[in-house]
């Protein structure tokens, strides 16, 4: 009976110790690597200082990575023999950018504390400094993600969110990564610095009927009807190079650029979500970086799940 007990108890102490070497936290690298976030912090303002525009995409990078595998940098690994990269899947390809300004950052942390910190967790850094240096709210990140051992270009096909998509079938994407409707109403929020290529909104600017003529009318400028596919327009029009909530006022007045974006906002069941963020840009905010916050925690790699990658493109 005795021995039962041991046992019992033994187990129950592994399993505590298991789960907490599960959690992230914000202070994982602090005595590993004290100077990790500062590294990657002046990397990232380095990057967006050349290219305003690249604090978005660091976002959004962010974003595109855990809600395929989870947080866990899948999203830069390279095509291998072994490994379909996920940055040739439909929604990413010459579309997600930043690759590059995580490989420096990843370079400049591993000079000072070689093999150990990784890349998810720079992302997770790099989307939360990219926010701050933009005006946009700051957050302490949880840390302690490691690395993928595999990409997915299917679930990058399957489980990203379109921009043609219904407001039913965006919830329930996120909801299904745990996020409820108030947190991708936030997230999107995000929009109000990003830039979108015109095959994107092409159909929304020539053929709906909820939007703006005046808005319309100046998108038309830059994507024709064929033709100029890439061509660039800022999803907010009105301050495209500052973290606010002028996203939402947009579409209160029919001037959401893609289609995701104004189904927000469009006689559903966010209308009021959207209304109260264009009032109040302090909740705005708040609710950014919670959702971010909760959108990093999903299925997070941890203990001794995966590995940490010396070069975030390939498995070492």
């Amino acid at each position: 009976m005795a021995v039962k007990v041991a046992a019992a108890f033994f187990f129950m102490l592994f399993f505590l110790s298991t789960a907490c070497q599960a959690k992230l936290s914000s202070s994982f690298y602090d005595k590993s690597c004290p100077k990790a976030e500062s590294t990657i912090r002046a990397a990232i303002r380095s990057a967006i200082a050349r290219e305003r525009r690249m604090a978005a995409s660091l976002i959004r990078l962010h974003f595109h990575d855990c809600f395929v595998q989870g947080c866990d940098a899948s999203i830069l690994l390279d095509e291998t023999s072994s490994i379909q990269s996920e940055k040739t899947a439909g929604p990413n390809d010459n579309s997600v950018r930043g690759y590059e300004v995580i490989d420096k950052a990843k370079s400049k942390v591993e000079k000072i504390c070689p093999g150990v910190v990784s890349c998810a967790d720079i992302i997770a850094v790099a989307a939360r400094d990219a926010s701050a240096y933009v005006g946009g709210p700051s957050w302490a990140v949880k840390l302690g993600r490691r690395d993928s051992t595999t990409a997915s270009r299917d679930l990058a096909n399957t489980d990203l969110p379109a921009f043609t998509e219904s407001l039913d079938k965006l919830t329930s994407r996120f909801q299904k990564k745990g996020l409820t409707a108030r947190d991708m109403v936030a997230l999107s929020g995000s929009h109000t610095i990003g830039q979108a290529q015109c095959f994107t909104f092409r159909d929304r600017i020539y053929n709906a009927s909820n939007i703006d003529a005046g808005f319309a009318s100046t998108r038309k400028r830059r994507c024709p009807r064929t033709g100029g596919q890439a061509n660039l327009a800022p999803l907010d029009l009105v301050t495209p190079n500052s973290f606010d909530n002028k996203y939402f006022k947009n579409l209160m007045r029919n001037k959401g650029l893609l289609h995701s974006d104004q189904v927000l906002f469009n006689g559903g069941s966010t209308d009021s979500i959207v209304t109260e963020y264009s009032r109040n840009p302090a909740k705005f905010s708040s609710d950014f970086a919670s959702a971010m916050i909760k959108m990093g925690n999903i299925h997070p790699l941890t203990g001794s799940a995966g590995q940490i990658r010396r070069i975030c493109s390939a498995v070492n």
